[in-house]
């Protein structure tokens, strides 16, 4: 079995190798990156249940900058070596996509992404 790899930057060498209880920087970005998760995940709700054209319309401004904040935030961290991700395996990707695809035929408008 292949063993996943990680995709990351380096910490800062400011960072310290054990972490003490005091909050540093990556401590507050990352509250601040679970504060904007959950704001977008409220406002996708106030923004189907709006009724009214205008409301609608200024909730949906918000969201959307709410997810670009989210995006940049997430950009800092990543940069930073505080965000990492799991790189998949190709032969699971191409499996996904195998599953996935056949799904196209039930859309009720056609795609020219290939």
């Amino acid at each position: 079995m292949q063993q996943q790899s990680k995709i990351k930057n380096p910490k800062p060498s400011y960072e310290p190798k054990v972490k003490g209880p005091e909050l540093n920087d990556r401590d507050r970005i990352n509250d601040i990156l679970a504060t904007e998760k959950y704001l977008t995940d409220s406002l996708n709700v106030a923004v189907r249940e709006a009724s009214h054209a205008e409301l609608h319309r200024d909730i949906m401004t918000i969201l959307t900058e709410t997810h670009q904040c989210a995006r940049d935030i997430y950009n800092v961290m990543f940069q930073n070596g505080w965000y990492s991700l799991e790189a998949e395996e190709q032969q699971k990707l191409d499996q996904a996509y195998q599953q996935f695809s056949g799904y196209s035929s039930q859309f009720p408008y056609t795609s020219t992404v290939q």
